[in-house]
């Protein structure tokens, strides 16, 4: 589908939200509370609270509950619309069953909805945009700063303001168009910042870095002793190896200048910030993490171009056990994990 077709689309557009979680769910709100056609898509006792009683996003303003239509699959929907965007908003390793899942699904007018829809990665990580393009025509990224929280069916938190979060856009690999231009609009429209960039994925390379600490967060219990040795450890292996596989990225002046006092932390009482999606997913016991497309995606390149990645091997291991046996997050000290590393 031509970029021109797809603008016309985006007019009148109905957001899909697949992966109604703490990133999905507060941008599915936020599009919802703009005047926006959304469907969220969820699972288990999720999707059964969206069902039930709606979305409640829980802000620094309080908390509101949105009337929400929520499904399990692009069946409930029938035949999609040629109006229709999809935002994929799982978890790296949910990315293929949701692609798969949907790539099939009919449009009206004809066609198939990998052939026909536009397909945005609201995602961390930098594998997910080359996965879907393997399956759908048009695929964009989106860099996400956004910490929120989900913990609770049919809830999620936002810890943020004034703005709701930074969603950097962009087509992938490089460029943008007038599709992306106007849901960046959209976007702008429901109290985020939404720039779009002629090379998106230069940021989710920066924005990977960072994240190369959510293991940390999940893991460690520092209360009593600091590990910022650890998180300094853990980015400059991941600075090393992209500078060996030449891969450019963002560095956090850029940011900065970007977010400026537009999205700062702020403290809700009744949901404190614990952690990232990898404690989150931990905190959940939902068997499973992202860690192998953050720390994981940085063993791989330092195996590829000849660079040692210690601290990344150790967490990447340490994390997928703790998914994989339902641990408790946070039992680990950090002298414990320098033991580890030797």
């Amino acid at each position: 589908m031509c970029a021109a077709s797809i603008a016309h689309s985006i007019a009148g557009m109905r957001y899909i939200i697949i992966g109604a979680g703490a990133v999905g769910g507060v941008i599915g709100g936020r599009l919802i509370q703009g005047g926006n056609d959304v469907v969220l898509v969820a699972r288990g006792a999720h999707l059964a609270a969206l069902r039930a009683d709606g979305l409640r996003l829980v802000t620094v303003e309080g908390s509101t509950t949105l009337p929400v239509r929520a499904v399990a699959d692009p069946g409930e929907l029938g035949e999609l619309r040629a109006d229709d965007v999809l935002v994929l908003a799982v978890k790296s390793q949910d990315t293929v069953a949701a692609l798969t899942q949907w790539a099939a699904a009919p449009v009206a007018g004809g066609g198939i909805a990998a052939d026909r829809l536009a397909l945005v990665c609201a995602q961390n990580g930098v594998e997910n945009e080359r996965v879907a393009q393997r399956i759908f025509r048009t695929v964009y990224g989106m860099c996400v700063w956004l910490p929120a929280t989900h913990l609770e069916p049919g809830v999620v938190v936002l810890h943020v303001a004034p703005l709701s979060g930074i969603l950097t856009l962009g087509r992938y690999p490089h460029g943008s168009d007038s599709s992306i231009t106007e849901f960046g609009k959209h976007l702008a429209a429901s109290e985020f910042l939404a720039p779009v960039v002629e090379d998106v994925m230069r940021w989710k390379y920066g924005k990977l870095l960072n994240n190369l600490s959510n293991a940390l967060l999940a893991l460690l219990d520092d209360t009593d002793e600091p590990a910022d040795d650890l998180r300094q450890g853990v980015r400059a292996e991941g600075e090393t190896v992209l500078a060996a596989a030449g891969i450019p990225y963002a560095d956090e002046s850029e940011r900065q200048v970007i977010q400026g006092d537009r999205m700062e932390l702020q403290y809700i009482a009744s949901v404190p910030r614990l952690g990232g999606s990898t404690y989150q997913s931990l905190a959940r016991a939902t068997g499973s993490a992202e860690v192998d497309y953050l720390n994981g995606e940085i063993a791989l390149l330092g195996r590829l171009h000849d660079v040692p990645t210690p601290i990344n091997d150790l967490l990447q291991r340490l994390v997928t056990e703790y998914a994989r046996d339902r641990r408790e997050p946070r039992d680990l000290s950090p002298s414990r994990l320098r033991a580890l590393l030797g």
